[in-house]
């Protein structure tokens, strides 16, 4: 077993050790940095006698990365999965709890808010305790806590075992992504997260059709009990095939900056989760927007004076990670709105089961699975910056196309757009976090991490929830429109008339507005194709070992 041979020692890389001449030359030079606030050094974990032996991790530049990369994947993927699998089961779920549509929405709304608060933490954890044992401890406690969460026998049972799985599914993809950069060559960083995407990307897109047939066909429970076993033999892979990654001991928690983010993002998500049904400019949406604001300011301040920082926003100063950031929004919004919407409209308007609706959706998780991966070869040979603006460039074109549709449209075109649309992101979402990650010196690669699954979140839950308050108000004035021009039956018998052109009115407002927010989503995604033709160009820089080690 080995999660205690330490990762440095195993390559060669010692921390205080001279670095070879070829590497030192190849690798950026770092920015000053405040002594104050320059990480500590680090020693070698020693061995855990209950460890055992551990596996040698081979020679650097090998593939004896592959392995532990499957492990990171197998987490990620659980982790992440979870949040698009529970969609399709809240129907379900609301009529065996006998709860309102308003409370089931705190299955998924708490996980958000209590997923946000623990992301920035996540960094230090894998700095102070070890990305390793962090890892492996997390995937223990999300198994457990999704088992709990099958066990809910009702509204408030199965929102508080949402709120605790949350805690290890924000820990979880922080440290893996940490962890991948330490263990994986850095010419080899392309394909490694094509592979690693599929936890990303392909979890969510797989999702519907998997929770659909559980929900349909089995028992809703199982869309969590179903993590269990994905928790087991990830723990147990963990603990063979993970190496033990050095860790600086000592590191103290940044108390004040983690209350000033904690605060400041869950005001600003739970205001925004709400904002629709509150309203906009009710008190407390504007209250939690406020104090959201001032406490993100606040934590920004803080982390540039205090000697050990939370999060080091010495990231921002590297333009590559900065502009990575603002194409991962781009595309983090546009995927989850057009996710959450699409099944909506296929069940809710075309009448469509989970199952039915899951099938359809298929093509573009299986094209993601195949791209994703090609995606990761292709920068590895010319950079990210083709991939990333073709990527965007499919993506708006074809998002562009769905806005045409009508109530009736053919499934096969539907297919046909959304895989397409798929591809596009496959292609450029590695490419952009790849290049923006490889970016960052060594010392703020768990910053980065922490960082770049924060604004994976953020910019899904802000996209969102900016996507319902503008399909709310172009949904009203569309039916507001229909329903000035249209001429109502009289008499008793023009009842079910009178319905049945009710019903086709809410169908074609929903499709306006639905259309209006994909045009909307096309054009904010072809502004971030002359952000994607600054990313690098040319084959990445190679290096012998590890692209992160200390």
């Amino acid at each position: 077993m080995s999660t205690d041979t330490d990762l440095d020692a195993r390559t060669g890389l010692v921390e205080d050790a001279p670095r070879p001449a070829a590497t030192a030359t190849a690798a950026p030079a770092a920015p000053p940095a405040r002594p104050a606030s320059a990480p500590e050094p680090t020693t070698p974990s020693r061995p855990d006698p209950s460890s055992g032996t551990g596996r040698a991790a081979g020679k650097p530049g090998g593939n004896t990365w592959i392995v532990p990369l499957l492990v990171l994947v197998a987490g990620m993927f659980m982790s992440v999965l979870d949040i698009s699998i529970v969609n399709v089961a809240i129907t379900t779920m609301q009529n065996d709890f006998g709860a309102t549509t308003d409370q089931m929405q705190w299955v998924s709304t708490a996980y958000s808010l209590c997923e946000g608060v623990v992301v920035p933490a996540s960094a230090w954890l894998g700095i102070r305790y070890g990305l390793g044992r962090v890892y492996t401890i997390a995937m223990v406690f999300f198994a457990i806590f999704s088992t709990l969460c099958g066990f809910a026998w009702d509204i408030n049972s199965i929102v508080a075992f949402r709120i605790l799985q949350a805690i290890p599914g924000g820990v979880i993809p922080v440290v893996a992504l940490a962890a991948l950069y330490k263990i994986v060559p850095k010419d080899k960083l392309g394909a490694a997260m094509g592979i690693y995407g599929l936890g990303i990307i392909f979890a969510p897109a797989i999702g519907p059709t998997l929770g659909g047939y559980l929900v349909e066909y089995v028992n809703w429970r199982l869309i969590f009990f179903i993590n269990v076993p994905i928790g087991v033999v990830g723990v147990l892979a963990a603990i063979f095939f993970l190496p033990t990654f050095s860790r600086t001991a000592g590191k103290k928690l940044d108390v004040p900056g983690f209350l000033a983010v904690a605060v400041g993002l869950f005001s600003m998500l739970l205001a925004l989760h709400e904002g629709p049904t509150w309203g906009w400019t009710s008190y407390p949406t504007l209250i939690l927007l406020t104090v959201g604001v001032l406490a993100l300011a606040l934590f920004v301040v803080i982390e540039l004076e205090v000697d050990e920082p939370l999060l080091d926003l010495r990231v921002f100063a590297h333009w590559p990670f900065t502009n990575s950031l603002l194409l991962i929004a781009i595309i983090s919004m546009g995927l989850f709105g057009v996710l959450f919407y699409i099944p909506v409209f296929l069940q809710q308007y075309q009448g469509l089961g989970a199952f039915e609706t899951g099938l359809l959706l298929l093509p573009q998780a299986l094209v993601m699975a195949f791209v994703m991966p090609a995606a990761g070869f292709i920068y590895d040979k010319i950079g990210a910056r083709i991939p990333a603006a073709l990527g965007l460039a499919i993506v708006s074109w074809t998002t562009w196309e769905l806005a045409g549709m009508t109530i009736d449209v053919s499934h096969g075109h539907l297919e046909m757009l959304l895989a397409a649309r798929a591809a596009g992101i496959g292609l450029a979402m590695m490419p952009i976090m790849t290049g923006g990650l490889g970016s960052l010196p060594s010392f703020l690669s768990e910053n980065g991490s922490a960082v770049n699954t924060l604004v994976q979140r953020a910019s899904s839950a802000i996209g969102l929830a900016a996507m319902t308050a503008m399909m709310t108000i172009q949904q009203a004035q569309a039916s507001a429109d229909r329903t000035g021009t249209a001429s109502m039956p009289d008499g008793s018998s023009g009842m079910m008339m009178e319905y049945q052109m009710y019903s086709r009115l809410q169908s074609l407002s929903f499709v306006t507005a639905m259309n209006d927010l994909l045009y909307v989503t096309a054009i904010l995604t072809a502004l971030g194709v002359p952000l994607a033709l600054m990313l690098r160009h040319g084959k990445p820089t190679p290096s012998d070992g590890p692209a992160m080690a200390h």
